[in-house]
């Protein structure tokens, strides 16, 4: 008998150790859409969101800003190889930006055990499928917007030289004072915008697109915690985040050769989403909830084609162009300057993912 309750008294214990241990692992499986029982200091939170705001407008204004004011010096302007470093260290953010932070968020918001009962988001992968499908509409809006602005171009540009011919010919029988009046007419034909500055321009409107998208949401979830504990990290994070972003920006920006007003709009549109997405965030903290189904879909439809956008862009527009430029191929301190700046910029942005 002695020895039964022994044994008895054994399996009881190893059942107990079992069940330890395999625990945990249960409750890790489990779903965190109830809410929390710890009440929240809703005060305090409005304080550290307020700051964010503050705090991520001046982050982001300097980093678009910085790269538009350099090339005021001469030392950064875009025809300089220093030029070729600071764009791929922006390029290396982007496509951290893209991989690192966003397409993780979409797989998380769109695999989570809260979107069980809402079919079919837990039967395919669905943040891979928007990633790949953004990037190849942006491929697509890429090639037809060039070829479109090309064609005026070349049209708009048979037209001022038939015109130029026109007026050679019937200046040729004037006086050498009366043709030097007609060069001065022709400078039409300068303010034709080249192929090349029409490129960038579409690149620089397309990548900020992705941008903004990605700005707003991660602005929201922000706005909408109430939890300072998440809040107060997050706004060293972002803040550093729409820096080094607004950097990579900047420099396509100043690439396009906008006009004054229009590089003012895109950059203040730029600096002021992810300040406007916390406010919004704010407005509707008290019934949104980011763990809701229609809040992670939301979340990760969006966060999805934003990090397809900005893959694209880092690595066709920004990377591929400059890494295949004749002038980089020809200069071995300078490619390795660039690869060593895309690395840093990667990796930067990268280390900013364990807080944002």
């Amino acid at each position: 008998m002695a020895h039964f309750q022994l044994c008895s008294l054994k399996i009881l214990q190893i059942f107990s150790l079992l069940l330890i241990l395999l625990y945990p692992a249960t409750v890790s499986c489990d779903c965190t859409c109830d809410k929390e029982d710890i009440q929240q200091n809703k005060a305090e939170a409005l304080r550290y969101k307020l700051g964010a705001i503050a705090a991520i407008l001046v982050a982001g204004a300097i980093g678009v800003s910085l790269p538009l004011l350099g090339t005021r010096i001469p030392a950064l302007r875009p025809e300089n190889d220093i030029f070729f470093m600071i764009k791929a260290f922006a390029a290396g953010v982007i496509l951290a930006t893209g991989f690192v932070h966003i397409l993780p968020d979409a797989f998380e918001s769109l695999t989570s055990p809260c979107l069980k009962e809402s079919s079919p988001w837990g039967k395919f992968p669905f943040s891979g499928f928007i990633a790949m499908m953004s990037a190849i509409g942006t491929l697509m809006i890429d090639a037809f917007a060039t070829g479109y602005y090309e064609r005026q171009h070349l049209s708009k540009h048979k037209h001022v030289n038939a015109a130029d011919e026109e007026h050679a010919g019937h200046v040729h029988v004037h006086t050498h004072a009366t043709h030097g009046h007609a060069h001065g007419s022709a400078s039409p034909s300068q303010e034709l915008v080249l192929p090349g500055i029409i490129r960038q321009r579409i690149i620089s409107q397309v990548l900020e697109v992705g941008i903004v998208v990605h700005s707003v949401v991660i602005g929201i979830s922000l706005g909408a915690s109430q939890s300072p504990d998440t809040i107060r990290p997050l706004v060293a994070a972002l803040s550093f985040h729409q820096f080094f972003e607004g950097m990579g920006l900047g420099g396509c920006i100043s690439q396009a050769q906008f006009k004054s007003v229009s590089v003012a709009i895109m950059g203040t549109f730029f600096s002021l989403t992810t300040p406007l997405g916390i406010a919004i965030g704010i407005g509707i903290s008290s019934f949104y909830r980011d763990n809701s189904p229609t809040g992670l879909i939301v979340d990760g439809v969006f966060n999805s084609a934003s990090a397809g956008i900005l893959i694209y862009m880092a690595l066709v527009d920004l990377l591929a162009a400059d890494f295949m430029n004749p002038r980089l191929q020809s200069n071995v301190r300078l490619q390795i300057g660039v690869n060593l700046s895309l690395l840093l910029g990667t990796a930067c942005m990268s280390v900013l993912a364990k807080w944002a």
